[in-house]
């Protein structure tokens, strides 16, 4: 006679965790999932809007039933910001408490990365308290000023904007086109002038102590 325990585990639904787009239908998944790491100050809070109107740019970390193929809850989402036509932010990485520690990070990761690659982004960047864990997927460290600064121009809406503690990553996907002029610094970045640029460099300030 099988044990009652055994029967019911005959009955469990055999699940996967696969990568795949989100649908529309997530939506209020992927809100929910993004806004509670928002209200500990550890990303930037989206609308339902705001991921609606950029679906296609948004992956998701999704149990699917062995059996039936049907989706389950979201247990991770990423998404890509494109910056400049060289440059795409990978941005709202968050993975549901509970299902840290089982690789679905780095898995979202590195299908955002191919999704990049895909579309000739010759760059990919991030802003971590991580990046350690960038660095084993492949990004290398760079100084935050030498990024495009549309990647700060959402920073100023965030609320710790004046004390940010994240670093930036970087990785080359495709040599930069052709036409592209190389970025050297914020002062050569055509995509805000030099005057506009500055005080928004000033008021992030890179040391946090001084507002001590």
């Amino acid at each position: 006679m099988e044990a009652p325990s055994d029967a019911k585990n005959d009955e469990m639904p055999i699940m996967s965790i696969e990568i795949i787009s989100a649908v529309a239908e997530e939506a209020d998944q992927i809100l929910a999932l993004v806004n509670r790491f928002a209200a500990e100050q550890i990303m930037l809070p989206r609308t339902r809007e705001s991921i609606l109107s950029s679906l296609d740019d948004w992956l998701v970390a999704v149990d699917i039933d062995a059996l039936t193929e049907q989706r389950g809850d979201i247990v991770g989402c990423g998404a890509l910001v494109p910056l400049t036509e060289d440059l795409v932010e990978l941005r709202s990485l968050a993975i549901a408490e509970g299902q840290q520690g089982r690789g679905i990070g780095g898995k979202l990761v590195l299908a955002l990365v191919e999704v990049a690659r895909q579309r000739e982004f010759p760059q990919i960047c991030a802003l971590t308290l991580r990046e350690n864990f960038f660095v084993r997927l492949g990004f290398e460290l760079v100084d935050r000023w030498t990024i495009s600064p549309k990647v700060w121009q959402a920073c100023i809406y965030c609320p710790k904007f004046h004390r940010c503690d994240e670093v930036a990553v970087l990785m080359t996907l495709h040599e930069k086109r052709a036409n592209a002029t190389e970025v050297r610094s914020p002062a050569w970045n055509g995509l805000l002038k030099w005057e506009a640029w500055q005080p928004l460099r000033l008021a992030y300030k890179s040391h946090p102590d001084e507002f001590d």
